[in-house]
């Protein structure tokens, strides 16, 4: 059965924002200390948020609170009505989130939108609330990709989805792969000839991108590169895939 993929990544992709700052809004005074905001070091985000995680329950903030603040995070211009198409054409096209962010804050979000029956898997770092009402983090897998930080390589990610499908049955025609930051390049590098790459006009994947463009002999990226500015047009260019 031959289908379309849609991959997203989440943060300024689906939503305008970052999930992970947004929840600093739940604070008492909506901003972290530098006490635990100088704790952070390139490339263990994650370790950082599982610090921002515990400092918000040492705070006695609940769950339910982070998920209300979670909730009021704007989604990016045009990305419901895409969602929507999404959900209504199951038939023709597929779609995962590939995300840095969390599992749990990722499923609060598009639950309150209900936008969920468009995303048939999130593939992100796993999160829950423990026993204490904490709310706990770990890495989404482990790998040995140089480019990508140690919790998530999301090429990694995208080709073990591909050859499960592969293996139900399930073959591509297009994949769609949309996103913003510089590690949406690495999945961006195993797409093929006639999968597109599109990323959000003046973020740091669209920067890469025009990079690996401009080098003469560049066989790395083969993929289509279609810049966005919204979900429409994202919208347009799946439309015309699918032939509606």
């Amino acid at each position: 059965m031959k289908k379309t993929l849609m991959v997203f990544d989440f943060d300024h992709t689906v939503v305008d924002d970052n999930s992970d700052t947004w929840v600093f809004r739940c604070l008492p005074d909506q901003t972290l200390p530098d006490s635990v905001k100088n704790t952070y070091t390139k490339g263990h985000w994650t370790e950082f948020m599982s610090r921002v995680m515990k400092y918000i329950g040492d705070q006695q903030v609940s769950p339910d609170r982070v998920r209300s603040v979670l909730e009021t995070i704007p989604f990016t211009p045009g990305m419901t009505d895409l969602l929507t198409f999404i959900s209504e054409h199951k038939n023709t096209t597929d779609c995962i989130v590939i995300s840095d962010a969390n599992t749990m804050f990722i499923g609060w979000i598009l639950h309150a939108s209900g936008l969920q029956a468009a995303v048939d898997q999130v593939f992100s770092n796993p999160a829950e609330v423990n026993d204490l009402g904490y709310m706990e983090l770990q890495h989404h897998h482990s790998h040995d990709c140089k480019r990508c930080a140690a919790n998530l390589c999301k090429r990694k990610v995208l080709e073990q989805y591909l050859s499960e499908q592969s293996d139900r049955g399930v073959e591509y025609e297009r994949v769609f792969y949309a996103g913003d930051g510089g590690n949406d390049l690495c999945p961006a590098l195993c797409l093929r000839g006639h999968d597109v790459v599109m990323p959000r006009r003046g973020y740091a994947l669209e920067k890469l991108l025009a990079k690996l463009q401009n080098q003469q002999n560049n066989a790395s990226l083969r993929a289509k590169v279609i810049v966005w500015d919204s979900g429409t047009d994202i919208l347009e260019e799946l439309k015309a895939s699918i032939q509606l």
